[in-house]
């Protein structure tokens, strides 16, 4: 659907879209892709996990393409991952063995492997900080990785799940493994009741904004009560495809940087003296959107009166791409269905005088 009956037609739309260069220009100084994706890596983050695409650069691409217009970056990026041909599905990744860079429990003060606070915005004054209009690029880049080199430790260690030593005392339960086929949402129709599988993909895929929302109104008396991040961890993950010749063997492929999130509730059944779990996993740095699904999935479970515990309202509306483009679709034309709607006051009107 287009604007074929504007003024101008063809012509017009065209020139529209070449307008679109003169607010892209601003300045003759150029925007690199390098820039982009080392220095909004944040918002990079948000595209690529909301596009469901685990790649820097085509994130940094799409968003120098659209403006910096996060819903029209992730638009582009589910349009060109939906031309690519899927030759692998990697192994389940074991979080366990997760590289971690940050990881903080707000529900012990003490935990095996220790509390690691990371980099996190968290404890800033949250003051403008003008003296990064004189910053040089160069010296900081230079100072940053200086530092960096200084700390590389010598071992790198794992930490296990904070989760895994409640699970052996017997205070939270366990989801039951399922080693049959996952449940795909890119390559197959959401149907419910929804897989756990299906659910948890559709959430990390999610508006960003449309999830917090949903967890905030759940905090504030629209759902369960308050829960307790349980653990939070970022850190880099292997990926790993079976081998062709031999499926007991797997090739590594790389590394991707995740966040995840497990949440601690009460149960929803009180005699069983447990507390019940909530999970969150997103790609990249967003640890405010992996908290917020890890509310939702623990939301979900119960079935519950609030909308933050139907699934079909959630899933079915949460999609950044299909919830922005079908709000954007109400600007193109409706002639033909408002002036019916005009026609039926202007009736009703004239019958009431």
């Amino acid at each position: 659907m287009a604007y074929v009956a504007v003024s101008g037609g063809k012509e017009a739309i065209e020139a529209s879209i070449k307008l679109l260069d003169y607010y892209r220009s601003g300045t003759e100084k150029d925007l690199t892709l390098e820039a982009i994706e080392n220095k909004m890596s944040l918002l990079v983050d948000r595209v690529m996990s909301e596009a469901g695409l685990y790649s820097k650069s085509y994130a940094a691409l799409a968003l120098k393409q659209c403006e910096g217009c996060i819903e029209e970056a992730v638009f582009l990026l589910r349009a060109y991952r939906s031309t690519l041909t899927r030759k692998y599905y990697s192994e389940v990744v074991n979080t366990d063995n997760m590289r971690i860079v940050r990881r903080i429990s707000s529900a012990f003060k003490d935990i095996r492997g220790g509390q690691i606070l990371g980099a996190t915005y968290d404890y800033t004054h949250r003051l403008l900080n003008f003296e990064l209009e004189k910053e040089s690029a160069g010296e900081l880049y230079r100072s940053a990785e200086k530092e960096r080199d200084e700390q590389v430790p010598e071992k790198v260690n794992f930490c296990s799940r904070v989760s895994d030593e409640m699970k052996n005392e017997g205070l939270i339960d366990s989801y039951p493994s399922d080693n049959g086929t996952l449940f795909d949402v890119t390559q197959n129709l959401l149907e419910f009741p929804a897989d756990r599988s299906a659910r948890l993909q559709t959430l990390s895929r999610a508006d960003t904004g449309f999830i917090s929302g949903l967890a905030y109104s759940a905090l504030r008396g629209y759902g369960m009560v308050h829960p307790t991040v349980g653990e939070l961890r970022t850190g880099y993950v292997e990926l790993c495809v079976p081998y062709l010749f031999d499926d007991t063997q797997s090739i590594y492929v790389g590394e991707i940087l995740i966040t995840e999130v497990e949440t601690f509730t009460e149960a929803d059944d009180k005699d069983k003296l447990k507390l019940a779990v909530g999970y969150g996993a997103v790609f990249g740095r967003n640890e405010n959107k992996a908290i917020a699904m890890a509310i939702i999935d623990r939301e979900l479970e119960l079935e519950g009166p609030y909308p933050t515990q139907n699934e079909e309202f959630v899933l079915m509306h949460g999609d950044s791409l299909e919830m922005n483009g079908f709000i954007s679709h109400l600007k193109l034309p409706h002639y033909v269905t408002f002036q019916s709607k005009l026609d039926a006051v202007r009736k009703t009107r004239g019958g009431n005088a």
